[in-house]
């Protein structure tokens, strides 16, 4: 049985992984080397001085009450579970890490819009506490990943490579993480740069495009989970790969997923694309 604790339970993730958690808590679910472990609700936190500290996390999560009262984030609160999960703000994000750092307790970190010197810190503390960090939980953007690459590899050297991706009017980063992380993948996959061939906008007279750069649009708006397509157009021919999201518990259940994984693993900073045995086929 593995604990898991939820920083920034009131959030819009953090009330879904509540949800979920609550909903798989003692069934049988696929853990390290595909073996079936079960996971508990342990603890849930929320910002020193909340008036929703006592309050049930499950009943704030809007799943009906599970027992567990919300507690303020802090050192003593980070001690009740082994596995903590924090999809919360970068800021938010590295200060709750430096608790789970002096607690010795694993992260699933779900945070994007990090700075580099943010990203240092993870792995920083990635040498002390095994940590899962991905801009995307969910199990079929890192299917998507995968794919991109082998599409980048057959089609990069002639099509035109576009990464169109959508969200609610609340997201503060844009480009998304995982438009960032599928640019990524697939400037890997073709040898190029991704911080050299980007484009992030254009406006005006832009001349024809160079089909050496990868181009990023974006959409913000409404409560849209997050919409995600990898475009590969030729002359004569495109591929497109999307990936939909219609519920953030796609994203919770990922998040369980390399919870239990991390479960025994050494220090260290892990993927989804390890957590899912993807890397593998790379």
């Amino acid at each position: 049985m593995t604990s898991i604790g939820i920083f920034g339970a009131n959030g819009r993730m953090g009330r879904a992984l509540v949800t979920v958690a609550t909903e798989l808590q003692g069934r049988e679910l696929q853990g390290n080397e595909k073996s079936a472990q079960k996971l508990q609700l342990t603890a849930a936190t929320v910002r020193a001085g909340s008036s929703l500290i006592g309050v049930d996390a499950g009943e704030l999560a809007g799943c009906g009450k599970n027992g567990l009262k919300l507690t303020e984030t802090a050192l003593s609160s980070v001690q009740a579970a082994e596995v903590w999960i924090d999809f919360t703000m970068p800021e938010a994000m590295l200060a709750q890490l430096a608790l789970a750092v002096a607690a010795k307790k694993a992260m699933v970190i779900g945070v994007t819009g990090l700075s580099d010197a943010q990203y240092a810190q993870v792995q920083a503390a990635s040498k002390i506490i095994p940590i899962v960090w991905a801009p995307n939980m969910s199990v079929g953007v890192n299917l998507l990943l995968h794919l991109v690459q082998t599409a980048a590899r057959v089609m990069g050297q002639s099509a035109d490579i576009e990464i169109i991706e959508a969200h609610h009017r609340f997201k503060k980063d844009a480009p998304s993480g995982t438009a960032l992380a599928i640019g990524t993948s697939i400037a890997k996959a073709i040898g190029r740069d991704l911080n050299e061939c980007a484009v992030y906008g254009r406006e005006g007279i832009t001349g024809e495009r160079d089909q050496q750069t990868i181009g990023f649009a974006t959409v913000r708006g409404g409560d849209i989970i997050g919409d995600h397509t990898a475009l590969f157009a030729d002359l004569g021919e495109r591929l497109e790969i999307t990936h939909k999201a219609s519920s953030r518990s796609t994203f919770a259940q990922g998040a369980m997923r390399a919870a239990l994984w991390l479960q025994n693993k050494q220090p260290g900073l892990y993927s989804m694309q390890q957590v899912l045995g993807l890397a593998d086929l790379a």
